[in-house]
């Protein structure tokens, strides 16, 4: 199985700083786009920032210049450096990752796309 794990969250006032990290991890062949959504209270899930395995990004506008999304492919990991924060970026965050599993059972490679989520990552912001 493949797993995200996400780390980062906290508190923090208006106008800090506070960068996310995601590990991918578990029976990993191929790792496609990782991104971060994150979903407030009582508001659906949102897409807040990915990634694609070339570099390209695409950001929500309410996060446009103050957000960075960036990746380390060699550790399977994923950031999302949020700086300006405001308190309607209150919410909790969670990774997302597209990914080929691939298991072997008696000589016998299975692979598998699957996508995963993280448990999430509560960010605070107080004004």
């Amino acid at each position: 199985q493949v797993h995200v794990v996400e780390s980062g969250g906290g508190l923090v006032q208006a106008g800090g700083s506070l960068r996310l990290s995601c590990t991918a991890s578990g029976t990993i062949f191929k790792i496609g786009g990782m991104g971060w959504y994150r979903q407030a209270p009582e508001k659906e899930r949102e897409l807040v920032a990915n990634i694609t395995t070339s570099g390209s990004t695409k950001y929500v506008d309410s996060v446009k210049g103050r957000f960075t999304i960036s990746r380390d492919a060699a550790k399977n990991m994923v950031y999302l450096q949020m700086n300006s924060l405001r308190p309607e970026d209150t919410a909790v965050y969670y990774c997302h990752a597209e990914a080929v599993s691939r298991v072997v059972d008696s000589s016998k490679e299975t692979y598998r796309y699957v996508e995963v989520w993280g448990q999430g990552t509560l960010v605070t912001v107080s004004s």
